[in-house]
């Protein structure tokens, strides 16, 4: 069984940096894609960045490219998102995801979500 555990999360500061890990476990990942995604109050669920377990190769969404970075570490078995100059806007629920060979819309595994609140 597939289990994702997010942890990092918490209040910071406008220009603050913060790193979120997702610890993965149940499976081996090799040729699955982890993901970063985030959900702020009112609005859709949004895509944020992902990588594949081997190889590392990652994508980013316009909107965090050249401030969030996505990388894993294999023997931890844990995925993290670097973030940098964070801005209140950043303010959200933010999930890890994952899915065999991609994420698609609806990737199949999720964690429970760790809060990101950044404060002007």
């Amino acid at each position: 069984q597939v289990q994702l555990v997010e942890s990092g999360g918490g209040l910071v500061q406008a220009g603050d940096s913060l790193r979120l890990s997702c610890a993965a476990s149940g499976r081996t990942f090799s040729d699955y894609r982890m993901g970063w995604f985030r959900q702020a109050p009112g609005k859709e669920r949004e895509f944020l960045a992902s990588i594949i377990w081997s190889g590392g190769s990652t994508r980013y969404a316009d909107s965090v490219k050249g401030r969030f970075s996505i990388s894993r570490d294999n023997a931890k078995n844990t995925v993290y998102l670097q973030m940098n100059s964070l801005k209140p806007e950043d303010t959200a629920v933010y999930y890890c995801a994952a899915g065999y060979g991609g994420l698609g819309r609806n990737p199949p595994y999720w964690g429970q979500g760790t809060q990101v609140t950044v404060s002007s």
